[in-house]
């Protein structure tokens, strides 16, 4: 299928317009709630992250959502929810009766990177409806409509194939992790007495890195591991870091030596505060002052795969500070216990495991590749049947 092909005979010579998102739709900021004030139930509570901020026994929106997300890191994120939840820390977007709901999620969406830069404020980024709502939105064929209707829903019915089949694909990654998961933890479950464990703090010691900032970024200089990108763009283990900061920082850095596991301190969530990556290099790399590198005699693998543990993340949960942002207490985390078997023990869990890792996080292959691909698919169709038209009036 031809993208712009089809548009064309789907618009079939109709009048395009293109109109500010503000005129042609309802946006309503969310009602600010703390944890303190929520009662515990099913409702989603949508607050600046991507993922619900906890879950309340009341709504306040109904089904069928827009919502974009207000402040933090993930300021004008765009999500679609089904179900009832309540918006907080974030806002809606309800399109009058010349939009589909879903028409105007898919438009939002392609729109993703420029709402994420629409962020302003100091120490904690914002997006404002009145950043929103001068965005045009393109209506075919606003004076019929039924007409317009029916190409919206055209359109919607072709994207929506994409995200339903990655849909799909998702649930059965997650299912696949949830087996990872089970196996991962019966192996890391050692019997009273059967080996010994130990406190991280006796194990090893804890060395905290020094600030670095994208603006010390450059393509060829001092390897470097971000605490961001331990969150999204590590796995369990890596030997190459993703950034580089320029040379001349050498002296000012704190450095993860081969065998160290580098640990993050600050996180939007719970399991993200702590998260681990076992630095597998030959060389020393440097880390942000937002991580720790804890250094130690055991495999490095199998103290990343400890961490990932469903008993260590509750018990390092009691050891995070919870404020605006969710900070670790290192001196109790220390006080965590890892088993410590043999070191040919540790190699031959670690073996297992992470045949179990390449099967369901590895890009390169099987599900994930897979899904990555059908979302390529989705966002280039996305593009193609979103790109309509547009007047001088609205280019200038």
């Amino acid at each position: 299928m031809s993208g712009m092909n089809f548009l064309e005979k789907l618009l079939d010579g109709v009048e395009v317009k293109w109109k500010p998102l503000g005129e042609v739709a309802e946006i309503k900021r969310g009602t600010s709630i703390t944890k303190k004030y929520v009662v515990d139930g099913d409702i989603p509570v949508i607050a600046g992250g991507r993922t619900p901020a906890y879950y309340h026994n009341v709504s306040n929106r109904d089904g069928q959502t827009i919502v974009i997300a207000g402040s933090g890191a993930y300021a004008g994120f765009v999500s679609w929810w089904e179900q009832p939840i309540f918006v907080s820390d974030a806002f809606t977007v309800k399109p009058s009766d010349l939009l589909l709901a879903r028409y105007c999620y898919h438009f939002l969406i392609n729109m993703q990177q420029q709402l994420h830069e629409c962020k302003s404020g100091g120490g904690v980024p914002h997006v404002y409806p009145r950043d929103v709502a001068p965005i045009q939105i393109p209506i075919p064929c606003p004076d019929n409509p039924e007409k317009s209707l029916a190409i919206q829903a055209e359109i919607v019915r072709i994207l929506n194939t994409f995200t339903a089949l990655t849909a799909e694909l998702t649930a059965e990654l997650g299912d696949r992790k949830k087996q990872y998961n089970y196996y991962r933890d019966r192996l890391l479950s050692f019997e009273k007495g059967e080996v010994e464990w130990k406190p991280l703090g006796e194990i090893g010691e804890f060395i905290r890195g020094k600030r670095f900032t994208k603006a010390d970024y450059v393509d060829d200089g001092i390897q470097v591991i971000h605490y961001g990108e331990i969150y999204t763009r590590y796995g369990v283990s890596t030997s190459h870091a993703l950034s580089q900061v320029r040379a001349e920082m050498a002296a000012s850095l704190r450095y993860a030596e081969p065998g160290d596991v580098v640990i993050t301190d600050v996180g939007e969530t719970v399991e993200d505060v702590g998260k681990a990556v076992a630095w597998i290099g030959n060389e020393k790399v440097a880390i942000h002052d937002h991580c720790y590198a804890f250094r130690h005699p055991m495999n490095p693998k199998f103290v990343s795969y400890c961490m990932q543990a469903t008993s260590f993340i509750a018990e390092k949960a009691k050891y995070v500070a919870r404020t605006k942002v969710n900070t670790l207490l290192i001196n109790g985390f220390s006080k965590i216990s890892i088993p410590v078997p043999p070191l040919e023990e540790q190699a031959r869990i670690v073996a297992i495991l992470d045949k179990f890792d390449t099967l369901t996080n590895s890009i390169s292959e099987g599900l994930p590749r897979e899904i990555a691909l059908r979302q390529k698919q989705y966002e280039y169709y996305r593009d193609l049947l979103l790109t309509f038209p547009q007047s001088e009036e609205v280019e200038a």
